[in-house]
């Protein structure tokens, strides 16, 4: 095992080769299997899955103590204990990139777009922000007609599903084929924790956190659909999250993605020079504003002093995958949206 985890750090140098035989090669049929597996499946087996090692770690947890206590450990227990730990690990490493780990080590969708990231000047940080304002402005009124029928959750996934399929008839490198999408079994959890979704590389399936507001939840459902697609890093996920909500028909799913957007680049604006944020804030429909302070209070209910350790945890496993900026990779998104408006244009933002 040593040496198929060697073989596989040595191949993830090469991201040419990651993304013709692994991404685009391997890893979609891998991802199809299971789905196919796993998709039918009405609830979340790798979130039954997270339970049973959790449960499991207790009980060694507590039965090591007992050992501890009874005076039971000797040097034969720790070598053992060391090396079925060691083994596990290496299992749990291969498993993990042949499933689909390997995906942090691709060219990725800018490569596949041809879109030139750079560093981006406030100016044009500015200038995207008015325009999602304006955006979320146009699609406030037509989002809130059917909000309530996206609290049921086969609505949510049949939608997103469909952002997919319209987006790959433009553009096949997004397509779904045997769709999953699944509400998560720790959504409320998911709020102390301050996560709205995620994906299991083990079992192939996106859930969602389907507690939170209902327009927050389209454009996580595409996200997470987009770390499907092979698409591991937060910040290309969220592009092809953007791409597949923005192709829906279904004003809501619009919105959302604007709605998520602006979180991100208001909050950089903010950072360079919170003076510039309060005129383009202020142009916002009251009913949109509404949103922000509905969502800010919603997360202030689950405040707990254990959400800034999990953040920080989290950033460190995005560091350790290819994404140095860890939790902040999620803000990248405004550097493609800029390369995005570059090549093909404001408008078709």
């Amino acid at each position: 095992m040593v040496g198929l985890s060697a073989g596989i750090k040595f191949f993830s140098f090469f991201p040419g080769a990651v993304e013709k035989y692994y991404s685009t090669g391997f890893y979609p049929l891998i991802a199809r299997l299971l789905r196919i597996l796993f998709g039918w499946i009405p609830f979340s087996i790798g979130d039954i899955f997270y339970a049973a090692v959790i449960v499991w770690l207790v009980m060694a947890a507590i039965s090591f103590l007992r050992k501890l206590f009874k005076k039971q450990i000797d040097r034969y227990f720790i070598v053992r204990a060391v090396s079925a730990a060691m083994q596990t690990l290496l299992v749990i490493y291969i498993l993990f990139n042949v499933l689909w780990g390997l995906n942090y080590n691709r060219r990725g969708i800018a490569y596949q777009l041809q879109l030139n990231i750079q560093t981006y000047s406030t100016t044009e940080l500015q200038n995207l922000l008015r325009v999602i304002v304006g955006r979320l402005n146009e699609l406030d009124s037509a989002s809130r007609i059917d909000r309530s029928e996206f609290k049921r959750k086969k609505r949510l996934f049949d939608e997103s599903i469909q952002s997919y399929h319209l987006l790959s008839g433009t553009n096949a490198i997004f397509s779904y084929p045997t769709p999953s999408v699944k509400p998560s079994l720790f959504s409320y959890a998911g709020n102390y924790l301050g996560f709205t979704g995620y994906y299991n590389p083990f079992s192939g399936e996106a859930q969602v956190n389907t507690t939170v507001p209902v327009y927050v939840q389209p454009f996580t459902t595409c996200h997470e659909i987009g770390h499907q697609l092979g698409y591991a890093k937060e910040d290309e996920a969220n592009i092809a999250g953007y791409l597949s909500a923005r192709s829906s028909d279904n004003p809501l799913f619009r919105y959302s993605v604007y709605f998520d957007l602006y979180l991100y680049a208001a909050t950089e604006l903010y950072l360079r020079d919170s003076t510039l944020l309060v005129p383009l804030r202020e142009k916002l429909k009251p009913d949109v504003r509404a949103d922000f302070r509905d969502l800010r209070n919603f997360y202030k209910k689950y405040e707990n002093p254990m959400e800034p350790y999990i953040r920080r945890l989290y950033g460190r496993y995005l560091k350790a995958n290819s994404q140095p900026k860890g939790i902040m990779s999620y803000d990248e998104i405004i550097a493609w949206m800029i390369a995005y408006a570059k090549k093909y244009g404001e408008a078709a933002l």
